[in-house]
């Protein structure tokens, strides 16, 4: 059974700024039709940039890029909704430019820590006010050009840190460097090198360093398919691997960027029957492939901190994995969950014990015991798209009867994801 999933989430957001902010017309196909998308689209339309609507079926659109120096403050705040990704980028982006504005979401966003990103910003030269509770949002921005040049530790491997303080380097036209513990995901940096921005990395003795020395006054436009999401991948490949499908599932066109790619690892660590063909295209851009499953018997097995950043989104499905699989599946080294959408630590110990699963909660991480009996209850979303899918994926595996509170949380990533869900297992319980 062959099936596509939607664009990732990431790069699209990635693909949208960079093309609003290059000179000319860039061409983007294959973009995430979903909320978290279309908030950071929308705040960008705000700022001045062509961008129309996004397709539901993945087709091109042609955005008209401002420049690096053409963003406007907005006539309104910018709503980001429940888009993590998209405040902490924007933030990034408009501390290098000459915007004065405020950036606010939704509940769940304004619960979600944002010092992480304006520490580093604010050293570079841009201005925040906090105007309810110290460090969330909603901020009020101003944006300064030319920013000063950076040398930046994060004590936490993120993606989002790493690429607020390149995208403000950027657009303020300041060298930036980035030092994490360990390497995190490399979207922009990737991105970079196709609308000629050059970054350096490299591993240092205290982990990763990533480097931008003096930016371009320009960037050029973008022509780019953004590939499937491996993160939603994971949720159908999980559930062929449960028996949640009626046959073995073919995922085509799914990013394969080994830096997101570290669930696949443990799923095969786990005894799963999968396999991955890299499609012969350039892997120093994005690489892409099929992913391949089917039902398998599962053992428990250990995620460290090693291998957390680069599958960050996939640890819930892990857990909820390790509930049919033989033995103890431990997640260490892992506190950055508790920073997600919702608490996710927290979500997935609380839904696991609704179910009658053995699982013991750590402040960095969880344990849980394996089992074959059947699961049934009702769990909680939290708001987090992530926590409904994954808590889906286990109610479609023979035996077990969960229900889910709010199953429109996963709209945000993966718009359609129930009834495909459905429509893969259709006589899988027969």
């Amino acid at each position: 059974m062959r099936v596509h999933v939607p664009g990732d989430k990431s790069l699209t957001q990635r693909a949208l700024i960079l093309s609003a902010l290059a000179e000319g017309e860039s061409r983007i196909s294959g973009l995430l039709f979903g909320g978290d998308a279309e908030s950071t689209a929308n705040a960008l339309r705000a700022l001045g940039a062509g961008i129309p609507q996004i397709p539901s079926d993945g087709s091109e659109i042609t955005v008209q890029g401002v420049g690096l120096g053409g963003l406007r403050s907005p006539g309104s705040q910018l709503d980001l909704g429940n888009s993590g990704t998209g405040a902490r980028l924007l933030l990034g982006v408009l501390s290098g430019s000459a915007v004065e504005t405020t950036i606010t979401g939704d509940e769940s966003l304004r619960s979600r820590p944002m010092r992480r990103v304006t520490e580093p910003l604010s050293a570079m030269g841009a201005r925040f006010d906090f105007l309810a509770e110290d460090g969330l949002l909603p901020i009020r921005l101003r944006g300064k050009r030319p920013l000063q040049e950076i040398d930046w530790s994060t004590p936490v491997a993120s993606a989002q840190v790493k690429s607020s303080i390149l995208l403000a380097g950027l657009t303020g036209g300041a060298s930036a460097l980035i030092t994490e513990p360990e390497q995190s995901r490399d979207h922009t940096e990737r991105i970079f090198r196709q609308v000629g921005v050059s970054t350096e990395s490299r591993a240092v003795a205290d982990g990763w360093r990533v480097e931008m020395h003096n930016p371009p006054n320009r960037i050029s436009e973008l022509d780019f398919r953004v590939p499937g999401d491996v993160s939603s991948a994971a949720f159908l490949l999980a559930s062929a691997v449960l028996g949640g499908t009626a046959a073995s599932l073919d995922i085509v066109g799914v990013g394969l960027n080994p830096t997101r790619t570290a669930f696949l690892d443990v799923l095969e660590r786990m005894g799963a029957e999968i396999t991955v063909e890299t499609d012969a295209d350039d892997e120093n851009l994005e690489a892409k492939g099929t992913v391949s499953a089917s039902l398998s018997s599962l053992t428990g097995t250990h995620v460290g901190a090693a291998e957390v950043p680069r599958m960050i989104d996939e640890l819930p499905l892990v857990a909820v994995l390790g509930a049919r699989a033989q033995g103890e599946t431990s997640i260490r080294g892992a506190q950055e969950l508790r920073a997600k959408e919702s608490d996710r630590i927290d979500a997935v110990v609380r839904n696991l014990r609704v179910l009658g699963v053995d699982v013991e909660e750590h402040e960095d991480g969880l344990i849980v015991l394996g089992s074959d009996r059947p699961l049934k209850g009702r769990v909680e979303a939290f708001d987090d798209h992530r926590i409904a899918m994954a808590f889906g994926v286990l109610g479609a595996a023979p035996g077990n009867d969960i229900e889910v509170d709010d199953p429109h949380a996963s709209g945000v990533s993966f718009p359609g994801f129930w009834e495909l869900l459905r429509e893969l297992g259709a006589g899988s319980h027969a």
